[in-house]
């Protein structure tokens, strides 16, 4: 299993078949309202099923998380070092997003806070409607006043100068918080932001909006000045029974690390309430670890390694389902290309990452390693689950040739020195860190670095978990590392339109110091609202293929995850929602079968 960074890394399933239904918004008119367009208690493409499943009672859900993984972060509003997928899963279910998005990618506006969102032509001006069935568990009302928390929030905590554990990871996508001219409560339930200049109104739905998660002010909005107010938040994020006042439909329980994080129905969500009796969010120390739990019955959610693959039957012979699941995402290995790293001027160099590239054997990874529930990437998008995002023609752009790699390093002054690449004073010793807990990821990892020696590239593996990996990666001053794989990228927030800001800009908050004003320049094109759909996709697919030209970072293969689900568990698949990742638990059900 490979570990993804925020809402990047699928521990139980992602739906298989997304089709993302994102069109260019400029042919939008004057006043276009996203209505109530879904029925009740139904997402567009979520159906329940009936019988035992959907009248089960009482039971207790065991979700296994990745090896190794703990849970960290429990506000809807995340730093870089915390923005992990699995945080999200156990989030997500405490606090009702701003937008719910289905499996198609479309709005689920009955899960969701706002009810319909109305803009002008321009792009400039949104009305956000917040639906006033929901409530806190305080029995107050979520209202504008809790957006407007939640957006000061996020602007202080996005400031360069914020204190720890801040800053916001969302600092610049959606052009949050710079674009935004002004936020004002219009109304009870309503809400209206005007920006600094037009923006495609879908992309700034899908990347902006979306990130205004209400806070619930009443309770948490405590200190007299909101650089205390943020360092109070960032102090209690860490602790989940911090979350006393929540609208979502489960509460917290307890928490106990590298143990289990345990949520139960909150009675008073609004929407469609849980009949269980509590989720777990079991901790597991490794593959190993989670499939004896899966025998014995102790994870009734969880999911199978590659590596584990021919044990199968020992699973199914017990009733348990087991299905491959592709997340719309995408997985690399990151160069340490942060200022003052001792390789960051060796990564900056686009011949050396070609070279690194294209000694890259993903088609044996994809195929040996993980079985051939895998697919090679080649760049920002990934071709399974297709989307209209995804360009063929950026498929195959570095093949596997490490003979032509060294070529051409040597060409550009690189020699062979004691088997190691040399030019002047640097040398191409590097550190590989990868993430444990799973045979998978250390077997890519041995076999890239067999791959790079074959051109002087000489690679020391080191191991870290997953949530010290992403601190790590994070973090500009931490040297002690220049390669790391193991982790990814699926495009469910900060923002989900997938273009790109804050994982290739200058200064992204999901990036590792890459840099580069053309990729910038076609990143924001792509927030530009524009006449048509096919204008609106010609920049979207100019600035894909840059990017997958240009290897901000290594691209790997698209791992599916193999989902166990066991027998008197209903509902998962259907509500895991592949678009996000991240699952509507209300809906799964425990039955005596």
């Amino acid at each position: 299993m490979v570990q993804k960074k925020k809402r990047v890394l699928m521990s139980a399933a992602a739906a298989a078949a997304v089709v993302l239904g994102v069109a260019g918004c400029g042919t939008t008119g004057a006043s276009s309202a996203s209505g109530n367009s879904t029925p009740a208690n139904q997402s567009a493409t979520n159906t329940a099923t009936t019988g035992a499943a959907s009248t089960a009672t009482g039971g207790v859900i065991e979700f296994a998380l990745p090896p190794a993984t703990n849970l960290t972060w429990f506000l809807p509003i995340f730093n870089a070092a915390n923005d992990s997928l699995y945080n999200s899963q156990l989030v997500d279910q405490l606090y009702i997003p701003m937008l719910q998005l289905n499996n198609d990618y479309s709005i689920n506006w009955n899960n969701s806070i706002a009810q319909k969102i109305t803009y002008n032509k321009q792009g400039t001006v949104y009305h956000i409607f917040i639906n006033p069935k929901w409530k806190w568990s305080n029995g107050q009302p979520v209202t504008s006043k809790d957006v407007l928390f939640t957006w000061n929030v996020i602007k202080a905590a996005s400031a360069k100068n914020a204190p720890a554990p801040w800053p916001f990871v969302g600092v610049g996508t959606g052009d949050i918080p710079d674009g935004i001219k002004s936020v004002q409560a219009t109304g009870k339930y309503e809400v209206t932001i005007t920006l600094k200049q037009p923006a495609n109104q879908q992309w700034f739905e899908y990347n902006g909006i979306v990130q205004l998660t209400p806070l619930p002010a009443s309770y948490m909005d405590v200190k007299s000045n909101i650089e205390d107010e943020i360092k109070y938040l960032g102090a209690n994020a860490t602790n989940l029974m911090f979350d006393k006042v929540v609208d979502g439909p489960f509460k917290p329980v307890s928490a106990k690390s590298s143990q289990d994080w345990v949520i139960a129905p909150n009675p008073s969500y609004a929407g469609h309430k849980s009949t269980v009796s509590k989720i777990v969010f079991q901790y597991e120390g490794s593959n190993a670890a989670e499939f004896a739990a899966l025998r014995s019955g102790q994870i009734n959610v969880g999911y199978l390694d590659q590596s584990q693959l021919g044990s199968e039957s020992a699973l199914t012979s017990l009733g348990d389902s087991i299905t491959p699941e592709y997340p719309f995402g995408i997985f690399w290995t990151e160069m340490n290309m942060y200022s003052g790293a001792p390789h960051a001027s060796v990564f900056d160099q686009l011949y050396v990452r070609q070279a690194l590239q294209m000694s890259i054997d993903n088609n044996t990874i994809a195929k040996s390693i993980y079985k051939g529930f895998a697919e090679p990437l080649s760049g920002p998008i990934p071709g399974t689950p297709r989307t209209q995002f995804y360009d063929p023609a950026e498929n195959n752009l570095y093949p596997y040739n490490p003979t032509k790699a060294k070529q051409l390093l040597e060409s550009h002054g690189w020699k062979l020195v004691n088997g190691v690449m040399t030019k002047g004073n640097q040398k191409l010793n590097l550190t590989l860190m990868y993430v444990t807990g799973n045979q998978s990821s250390l077997d890519a990892a041995e076999l890239m670095q067999q791959d790079w020696a074959q051109i002087g590239v000489k690679v020391s593996l080191k191991g870290e978990e997953f949530m010290t990996f992403l601190s790590k990666t994070s973090n500009p001053k931490d040297y002690s590392w220049d390669l790391a794989t193991g982790s990814g990228w699926v495009y469910n927030g900060p923002g989900f339109y997938p273009s790109g800001e804050g994982l290739f800009n200058t200064g992204a908050p999901s990036g590792t110091g890459y840099s580069d004003k053309e990729e910038d320049a076609l990143i924001n094109a792509t927030h530009v609202p524009y006449a048509t759909q096919q204008e609106t996709m010609q920049h979207f697919y100019q600035y894909e293929m840059y990017t997958a030209k240009q290897l901000p970072f290594l691209w790997g293969v698209n791992v599916a995850t193999l989902a166990v689900v066991a027998p008197n568990v209903h509902n998962v698949l259907p509500y895991y929602n592949g678009a996000t990742g991240v699952p509507e638990m209300q809906y799964w059900t425990v039955s005596n079968k």
